[in-house]
């Protein structure tokens, strides 16, 4: 019994279950406040979703501090729905505190109501607290912003042609 407690408070533990249950509210659709719950209270604190801004207006820029946080989901929420979320292949690493995971889900942007199925990483670095002091997404941007003008599934199906025709 004593052995499997030295198991379960190990930093690799500790980390996989930070982020596990960041993933789990995220999958859940949790309120920007619940999922601000996971992160540090520090200015230092940092959300980037990589991409070109032009694409939609939560890619490419950083979101700083708490507030930053709140706003990053907030915002997200305004403009994209997903179903069937799923994560996997979480690696961690001790020595920097940090966590990558691969998620999938199926994604939806509000206004023009086109989906798109995506696989996504995250990279989330956390404090001694187990809170996560930077979240970094790597997702796709190019379906984004075709589903945010309505083109995604005109290009699909007018796969092959020649990009300067449609």
């Amino acid at each position: 019994m004593a052995s499997e407690f030295c198991i379960m408070s190990t930093p690799r533990k500790q980390l996989l279950d930070a982020a596990q249950r960041l993933c789990n509210d995220f999958a859940s659709q949790k309120s920007a406040n619940d999922l601000q719950s996971h992160f540090s209270s520090t200015p230092e604190t940092e959300t980037i979703e990589y991409g070109e801004q032009i694409f939609a207006p939560f890619l490419g820029r950083k979101f700083l501090g708490p507030k930053g946080v709140h706003d990053y989901f907030a915002m997200l929420a305004q403009f994209i729905t997903y179903h069937n979320m799923q994560f996997s292949d979480y690696i961690i690493d001790t020595d920097e505190m940090k966590v990558v995971v691969k998620g999938q889900a199926r994604f939806t942007w509000i206004s023009t109501e086109e989906t798109w199925d995506e696989t996504f990483h995250y990279a989330l670095s956390f404090n001694n607290d187990y809170k996560v002091t930077k979240y970094e997404i790597w997702a796709d941007s190019g379906a984004a912003y075709l589903a945010r003008e309505g083109r995604l599934e005109y290009v699909r199906r007018h796969e092959g042609e020649s990009p300067r025709t449609l």
